[in-house]
């Protein structure tokens, strides 16, 4: 068989992409356009994709396609409906990124609740070292402790950021964005709710008709000074045209692990806002840890390990 790796980059040059040669010829890209795609796959009979798109016309130019695998849980950039029509088999990887996205979630929490830019800042630019204190407390941090949690988006994800804020001594509650996951030991509340009264907000749903520009110019009001918002569900959950005005407006936090467009364009108006120490963007990463990228790529030779068998 020939397995065709279309982005290999999004995985990390620190996995060992050979455990997928004993399934037969390798062709591994780093990255692949759209434009590049068609050409890439008219050998393949599996086709191993991250990000990169297959269509229904992309479908009826390979003949000898078998398999899809998606490197992710996300499955909207296969045409699912033409996969099914031509008898093509398509394996997501579910579970992986959990412990990695929840660990992300309060590394963001905590780099914003602990002012700890600035205190970086302050001690590298010898400002700790002139003062001659054996301490600074020039900016309020804050505890998770006693600190009012909402979680919008309450699947796997969201109940394990759950319990761990519970263990600092949070309060929790969630809204469930699909209006049917209710049945929780944590109360559920409206979004307006969860905006108004939490101190810490993080956002793990996934981008669907129900959440697209869920929050925006207004509810952004909403959300108290000092509050924190974390995005590390899916870009366009957040309006982020929205959000750059409101944190001009009015001093909170928000941390983003996802965006509408990645990577982000210079151009964005987050990338402008003047104060910049109520914003921290990361990359998309939450979901990479090593070990969970580890578990992706075992996830996908367990799919091609299944097909292979079922044939």
């Amino acid at each position: 068989m020939h397995i065709v790796l279309l982005d290999a980059k999004t995985l990390g040059d620190d996995l060992d992409l050979c455990v997928l040669e004993q399934f037969g010829t390798l062709t591994s890209y780093e990255t692949t356009s759209p434009e590049e795609t068609l050409e890439r796959i008219q050998i393949a009979d599996i086709i191993i994709t991250n990000k990169v798109v297959i269509t229904a016309n992309m479908m009826e130019e390979t003949p000898r396609l078998k398999l899809i695998c998606i490197a992710a849980t996300g499955m909207n950039n296969v045409d699912l409906d033409a996969a099914a029509y031509k008898g093509i088999e398509v394996k997501n990887v579910a579970g992986y990124s959990t412990k990695s996205v929840v660990q992300h979630t309060f590394a963001m929490a905590l780099y914003l609740l602990e002012q700890m830019a600035y205190y970086d800042t302050m001690v590298k630019n010898a400002v700790w070292s002139d003062s001659g204190l054996f301490t600074d407390v020039s900016r309020p941090f804050f505890e998770i402790s006693g600190k009012k949690w909402g979680i919008i988006g309450f699947g796997t994800i969201g109940q394990e950021v759950a319990k761990i804020a519970t263990a600092f001594g949070a309060e929790v509650a969630y809204h469930s964005t699909s209006g049917n996951n209710l049945h929780h030991a944590y109360p559920h509340k409206s979004l307006e709710f969860i905006l108004k009264d939490c101190d810490i907000i993080s956002i793990h749903a996934p981008l669907n008709d129900d959440t697209r520009d869920l929050i925006n110019e207004f509810n952004l009001s909403y959300i108290k000074e000092d509050a924190i918002l974390l995005n590390l569900g899916r870009g366009g959950i957040i309006n982020e045209t929205d959000l750059s005005f409101e944190l001009e407006r009015k001093r909170f936090y928000a941390g983003l692990d996802v965006l509408v467009q990645e990577p982000i364009t210079l151009e964005h108006p987050l990338m402008s806002i003047k104060h910049k120490e109520r914003l921290l963007i990361t990359p998309h990463m939450a979901w990479a840890s090593i070990e969970a990228r580890k578990k992706l790529l075992e996830g996908i030779v367990n799919n091609i390990q299944t097909f292979r068998q079922n044939r």
